[in-house]
């Protein structure tokens, strides 16, 4: 069974869609180590409302702070701090969906940062928006995770650009899974029909 990590450019670029989709398309298990904010409609709430199948098992957060920020931060306004060993992948007989906080290099603590969650069998699914500066971003992302020896695959989200999406394939060589366009609502059945295009992309990773 194979462990994805969905991770972003940024804040904001569809990484919970995202990992919605992933987790339907293989009725995988899904699991957010850690959420900062929003803890009565968390990004595990959100997979649950969005996907269909009864299979997923969705696994309790490991950190579940009250503040919208960068987790060491929202850690701080909680009076603790968050603890690597503490962060435990669930044990599963299925696949498993990780979903990271931000970006790669958010903070967690003094020491640690998003990548630290990362383990070395993950496979590495970055979710790429077109704005200005996200082939930067991109770029970055993806190059340091590929210096760090990680099987990365890209996923674009939003409207269509096509000199950019080019230059990131081109300079990354990383295959792309696809793309989520700028739909006017995520339903489940939008979920679901997503995931059905992406569903042989992502098993030949």
């Amino acid at each position: 069974m194979k462990q994805f990590f969905i991770t972003g450019i940024s804040t904001e670029v569809g990484k919970t869609v995202a990992s919605a989709i992933i987790t339907e398309a293989l009725e995988a298990d899904y699991w957010k180590p850690i959420q900062a904010g929003d803890l009565e409609q968390s990004d595990s709430h959100k997979i649950g409302s969005l996907i269909s199948n009864t299979k997923t098992k969705i696994h309790p957060n490991s950190y579940a702070l009250n503040t919208p920020m960068s987790p060491h931060a929202a850690a701080a306004i909680d009076g603790v701090e968050i603890d690597l060993k503490q962060i435990k992948a669930p044990v599963t007989d299925n696949h498993l969906v990780i979903e990271g906080a931000g970006g790669l290099l958010v903070p967690l603590n003094a020491e640690d940062t998003i990548l630290d969650l990362i383990m070395p069998s993950y496979k590495v699914i970055v979710v790429s928006r077109h704005y200005l500066g996200s082939i930067n971003h991109t770029l970055l992302t993806v190059g340091w995770l590929q210096k760090k020896g990680y099987d990365v695959a890209l996923l674009f989200s939003g409207d269509e650009h096509k000199t950019t999406e080019n230059i990131i394939l081109s300079k990354t060589g990383a295959p792309c899974i696809g793309r989520i366009n700028e739909e006017p609502v995520f339903t489940k059945e939008v979920i679901a029909t997503y995931a059905a295009q992406f569903r042989n992309a992502l098993l030949a990773l």
